[in-house]
């Protein structure tokens, strides 16, 4: 497992257990405790790309959570490929698995995805724009742990 695939599955664990913390450097004390040494930028890039929320707790203190019905769900074993050009972005998944990887994806309510298409192992991603379709796909390469 690549780096970044396991960083992000460790801190996907620390969140959904609730022993995260309420900062970015109280996360790379937890990951560095778990023997991954990290920054704080890319912390607060993976806890966006993961959907992390800062919730209150009933002490009134913070901590960063998942919500287990959240992107923490996305199937990203069902992904074999994302590919793009100047006008879509096309998900390539395990046969049969397309049509949950789309409604993952329209369930993101991501502001650059204006839609998808669902067949049987091919997703179309329909962007709001095409000036940022290589950001998006991007997006869709990392959430699927392709990077």
């Amino acid at each position: 497992m690549s780096a970044t695939k396991e960083r992000r599955k460790t801190l996907r664990q620390l969140l959904l257990s609730g022993l995260g913390g309420s900062t970015q450097a109280q996360l790379a004390d937890a990951l560095a405790e778990r023997g991954i040494v990290t920054t704080q930028s890319t912390i607060s890039r993976d806890l966006k790309l993961l959907g992390a929320q800062r919730r209150i707790r009933e002490d009134g203190s913070f901590v960063y959570r998942l919500e287990t019905g959240g992107r923490t769900s996305f199937p990203s074993g069902m992904v074999l490929a994302v590919e793009f050009n100047e006008v879509m972005i096309v998900v390539r998944t395990r046969v049969g698995r397309a049509p949950a990887v789309g409604i993952e994806l329209d369930g993101l309510r991501h502001p650059d995805i204006l839609g998808t298409v669902a067949g049987d192992d091919t997703v179309l991603v329909v962007p709001r724009s095409t000036r940022h379709i290589e950001r998006l796909a991007r997006v869709l390469i990392e959430l699927a742990e392709l990077a």
